[in-house]
């Protein structure tokens, strides 16, 4: 029987069944959900229940459509939440990295989580769901970059679940409109060629930054939570020749995000000798 390793070599990715721990998950979303209640509680005014999904997400959308912007950097904060970043460097994400081959594991881009749907979309914008692409592109790592993603949540074809096409890791860098993150492959593809995964909570994709994959199609009135998470591999020779090579560019802000702020009476009223009460 073939190891993970020749499977993975062999098909470009393997979907892992019931192999993460639901509580792991459950917590990265539950801290996900709690950082956006905070916020939908100042913009929209309600009290959300982050158990009840459908109440929960449409003061999502709700959020969305009263103010983008602190919608936007929300989205952004939950990138950084520990329970994800915890997760992302654990032995399990690891000890599975080096079973498929990836001798010495480095992050390739900060883990990202992703909350797609058609009612979190501006102008039109395709973000909530990528055409055919290749995520070598935008990481440019070493030639067996690694992806792991999953979705927080069951997801099948009608939440829009990955679709791949199998062994297309082994065609090459194919033409794309743009290098950034909705540059879509321009060469014909056939429909056919993909196949549907499909996820129960615990489910788990990996596989290589070259293999072809787009989005499917949310159909329905809900999100589909996920998490991506890139990885190079640093005993790839192409890799240390190339001089670690990195993409993605992190840069701070050129001026003050919120103008005239701080004053020095909230800063004194943060360093105060007794903590004044959280916002609750």
């Amino acid at each position: 029987m073939a190891t993970l390793a020749e499977q993975f070599r062999q098909e470009g990715f393997l979907l892992l069944r019931n192999f993460l721990d639901k509580s792991v998950v459950e917590n990265i979303y539950r801290e996900a959900r709690e950082i956006f209640a905070v916020q939908i509680k100042r913009v929209t005014g309600r009290v959300v229940d982050i158990d009840n999904r459908d109440e929960f997400e449409s003061a999502m959308f709700e959020f969305f459509e009263k103010d983008f912007p602190a919608f936007r950097n929300t989205g952004v904060t939950v990138q950084h939440s520990l329970s994800l970043h915890r997760f992302a460097v654990s032995e399990k994400i690891s000890d599975l990295l080096k079973e498929v081959g990836i001798d010495q594991p480095v992050i390739g881009a900060r883990p990202a989580m992703q909350f797609n749907s058609r009612f979190l979309s501006k102008d039109g914008s395709k973000h909530w769901k990528l055409d055919a692409h290749q995520d070598w592109r935008t990481g440019q790592g070493s030639l067996d970059s690694t992806v792991i993603w999953f979705p927080m949540v069951d997801a099948g074809a009608d939440l829009g679940a990955l679709q791949v096409i199998p062994r297309s890791h082994k065609t090459g860098l194919l033409e794309s409109t743009t290098s950034g993150y909705q540059g879509g492959i321009t060469a014909d593809l056939k429909d056919e060629d993909f196949i549907q995964t499909e996820f129960q909570l615990g489910d788990l994709l990996i596989f290589s930054a070259f293999l072809v994959h787009q989005s499917g199609n949310n159909i329905t009135r809900n999100i589909r939570w996920s998490v991506q998470l890139r990885f190079n591999n640093l005993a790839e020779p192409t890799f240390i020749e190339r001089g670690y090579p990195m993409a993605y560019i992190y840069k701070p802000e050129a001026e003050l995000v919120t103008p005239n702020f701080p004053s020095v009476e909230q800063l004194e009223t943060v360093f105060a000798s007794s903590p004044a009460p959280a916002v609750q």
